[in-house]
């Protein structure tokens, strides 16, 4: 299956802005890429200098000119058009055992504070199999505890504050199941990309998405507190402790958003959808 990736964003700035923008697919989706995965900046010819960050993610630096600015990118990539993998005999594997560099993906964050959730979670899920169902256990109580909604997005929202409040955006499901995870003693960490609708139904506009992974049995494994089924398509961008360690963009100076769009489409993605009567 074959899947349109691209995005058009366009900024407000007075005077010259540096910027870090993570919009590049993931180096380990970069194999699967079948067109150039290039980020186009403009008005004019602006230089761009491309680096990999701490948490192995692809970043683009940048100084935007004042006025109008546009970052943009179209292209195509090749999925398994396979729904996200399932094993729930995966196990938990104990601390003393972890590889040293999931064991940061057991700490406490800017949006997961695990010392202030250790004592709810252990009441939640303390008595839950340990591996596969654990973390399943946690995605399906968020999933039903907390409320989806545009309107309840905010951006200093932390995991404690979405237990509290029990509404939230994509974000906020996953930085509560992060938490919770790492609370549990199972690296977990915060992921983000392109998500189109392939295989459900259509809800527009289209957005990138946030998603987390889990690492049991010796691999990290996709897991969404927000949709609590496995989806068709998804691409991975970025991943880190949580989303402050993969803001899609990063300016170092005032620059208002003026336009944002994504684009995650399936040539044959009216096939795949549900018959809608």
């Amino acid at each position: 299956m074959k899947i349109r990736l691209g995005y058009d964003i366009r900024f407000s700035t007075i005077g010259p802005v540096p910027f870090v923008a993570m919009l590049n697919v993931h180096p380990s989706r970069v194999k699967d890429l079948l067109e150039p995965d290039i980020l186009h900046a403009g008005p004019g010819t602006i230089a761009t200098n491309q680096y990999i960050d701490t948490y192995g993610n692809i970043c683009v630096r940048l100084i935007a000119p004042g006025g109008e600015f546009r970052m943009h990118n179209s292209t195509l990539i090749q999925d398994s058009g396979l729904l996200d993998a399932y094993a729930p005999e995966a196990r938990q594997i104990p601390v003393g055992e972890l590889p040293y560099e999931t064991l940061q993906y057991l700490l406490g964050s800017r949006y997961c504070e695990t010392d202030l959730l250790a004592n709810t979670a252990t009441e939640l899920f303390g008595r839950t199999q340990p591996g596969w169902a654990r973390v399943a256990a946690i995605c399906s109580w968020v999933n039903q505890h907390v409320t989806f909604g545009y309107p309840f997005a905010h951006p200093t929202k932390t995991a404690l504050q979405v237990l509290n409040t029990k509404q939230g955006v994509c974000r906020d499901f996953q930085h509560l199941a992060v938490a919770f995870c790492r609370c549990m003693h199972i690296p977990a960490r915060y992921a983000t990309g392109y998500l189109g609708d392939i295989g459900v139904p259509l809800t527009p506009p289209m957005d990138f998405s946030a998603w987390f992974e889990a690492y049991l049995d010796n691999r990290w494994w996709t897991f969404d507190a927000r949709h609590d089924a496995p989806r068709v398509g998804r691409v991975l961008m970025a991943v880190g402790r949580d989303a402050a360690d993969v803001a899609m963009t990063t300016s170092f100076g005032a620059a208002p958003l003026l336009e944002f769009n994504v684009t995650a489409e399936v040539e044959e993605e009216k096939q795949l959808r549900p018959t809608q009567s």
